[in-house]
């Protein structure tokens, strides 16, 4: 049996009735079938349904800022080079053992680990630690362009 004063009846010109700010008590969030108001009245159907709908979802760099170096270390070249030897024999001059890296897919020699025994390298990059490295163990840097 309906009421002679309910609440909206009561508080008619009252602009918030009684719930503070506007806006404060109203139904649901947005209108449904948008994105606007998900943290509203679409939550559990979020939850239930799409799981991963919010948060990050990887990280693609933009083209240009990141390099394309395919890079290998000074202290891979021996192991390389063993490798390269008992497959095929590698070009040698005067016992330095001759190691095309671009032919072998790589364009940049960095300077991380050690080597001792004296290598000539082919390369298009190389960082300056590496080619101390290198001559330090008697080899050397050829620069493949």
């Amino acid at each position: 049996m309906p009421q002679k004063l309910r609440k909206t009846r009561k508080m008619r010109g009252s602009r918030t009735h009684g719930y503070g700010q506007i806006g404060q008590h109203r139904k649901t969030g947005g209108k449904g079938g948008r994105n606007a108001g998900r943290h509203k009245g679409g939550w559990t159907h979020i939850i239930k349904h799409e799981p991963d709908y919010y948060g990050k979802k990887g990280f693609t760099s933009p083209e240009g800022l990141c390099s394309k170096h395919s890079i290998i270390n000074v202290g891979q070249l021996e192991e390389l080079a063993d490798r390269i030897a008992t497959k095929e024999r590698p070009e040698k001059t005067k016992k330095k053992t001759v190691l095309d890296l671009n032919k072998l897919g790589y364009n940049k020699l960095l300077g991380m680990g050690k080597i001792t025994r004296p290598l000539l390298v082919k390369i298009v990059a190389h960082s300056e630690n590496a080619a101390k490295k290198l001559e330090k163990a008697g080899g050397q840097i050829l620069n493949a362009y």
